[in-house]
């Protein structure tokens, strides 16, 4: 099994300032949970938009990395899959 890391997708940075940060407002799933693809693991609220954190791939939830509640900067790992090897 490989590790995958989940982040808050780079399109909903664009045009938003570096130093911003986004607040993880809920999970949706919890370790050992299985995931599809594109499943919405949690949400984050971003700039006043609530958007979905979505699994870049289908596994199992392995962590989760940031408490609800917490804020992130971009490109932070929010959480880490178990996904089948390659």
């Amino acid at each position: 099994m490989a590790q995958t890391p989940v982040l808050l997708d780079a399109a909903f940075w664009e045009g938003i300032d570096p130093a911003t940060e986004a607040l993880l407002d809920a999970w949706l799933v919890a370790p050992g949970d299985a995931v599809e693809a594109g499943q919405a693991l949690g949400r984050a609220v971003l700039v006043k938009s609530t958007l979905d954190i979505a699994a870049p791939a289908a596994g199992r939830v392995h962590s989760l990395l940031v408490q609800a509640g917490s804020s992130f900067a971009r490109g932070t790992t929010l959480a880490m899959l178990q996904t089948p090897s390659a």
